[in-house]
């Protein structure tokens, strides 16, 4: 991991399109976050903390697992998906859900949470154990910590002569997000990250949506995730919005997914969970 001095850049960029990107998102990993919050414990009743909230989709699911007795708090710096959140969270039905603006570091918080939660957040932070450190501060004695976060670096692995298509996308991801400071290796520092916050030693799983049916959700997935990098793409002299075919691209996947017959693997996620003392 990189020694960082601030946090990366957010590489996918804020907007309408980004927020619909993160709720397509949530849905292909749904099944990858539910097993790792039944793994971590997370249970009715408890009061759990959700960083980096974004649209909401994690602190919705935590609200089903703790059940309108539990309560969930989730926080994002950026006040405007917020709003998403908290009218997607009013029309689920959670009394129980509420959302701050703000950075979770320096936010004055309860120090009685059940578990503290997070997907895709360490990643963008400049230093994730240092944050995890201040974070479990507000955990209970047998409190939870759970986060799930993508391994970008292992990635190249999938490429193959028979997709070139896939192959470049691959490329230009992995500079943009090496680019904007992000960790690319953030699943597999999982591990060091919770030892070096001087947690207990976490319990690992790696997991990646994979798809190859025509009408597999995967592939709009994708376009819309370079959508989305666009801008940050073309900033770093990447590549430019012509070179990607935005419109395109999602069919082209498909029909190379097709012809290889190599199902498109989207990017794996490593979840790591442990708990304090009690």
């Amino acid at each position: 991991m990189s020694n960082q001095t601030r946090d990366a850049e957010y590489t996918m960029g804020r907007s309408a399109g980004e927020t619909e990107r993160l709720i397509e998102q949530s849905q292909l990993y749904d099944d990858v976050t539910r097993r790792f919050f039944l793994r971590s414990g997370i249970a009715k009743g408890m009061k759990v903390l959700d960083v980096g909230s974004g649209a909401g989709d994690v602190a919705l699911t935590v609200a089903e697992f703790v059940g309108p007795d539990g309560t969930v708090i989730g926080i994002d710096v950026n006040p405007d998906i917020l709003k998403t959140a908290q009218d997607r969270a009013d029309a689920a039905g959670f009394a129980n859900v509420e959302f701050i603006a703000g950075d979770v570091r320096t936010l004055e918080l309860p120090n009685d949470f059940d578990a503290i939660v997070g997907r895709l957040v360490l990643l963008y932070m400049a230093d994730p154990a240092e944050a995890l450190k201040k974070l479990v501060t507000h955990l209970r004695s047998g409190g939870i910590v759970a986060f799930q976060d993508t391994e970008l670096a292992l990635y190249r692995t999938v490429t193959h002569p028979d997709t070139p298509l896939i192959n470049q996308l691959i490329e230009w991801g992995l500079a943009v997000f090496e680019g904007s400071g992000a960790h690319l290796n953030m699943g597999m520092e999982l591990y060091r990250v919770f030892v070096d916050a001087g947690l207990p030693e976490p319990t690992l799983h790696f997991e990646a949506p994979m798809g190859g049916p025509e009408d597999w959700p995967g592939f709009e997935y994708l376009a819309n995730s370079f959508r989305s990098l666009v801008p940050l793409m073309e900033a770093y002299g990447i590549a430019t919005a012509e070179d990607v075919d935005i419109d395109t691209l999602a069919e082209r996947i498909q029909v190379e997914v097709a012809t290889s017959k190599r199902p498109l693997l989207l990017p794996p996620h490593i979840t790591a969970h442990t708990s304090l003392p009690a």
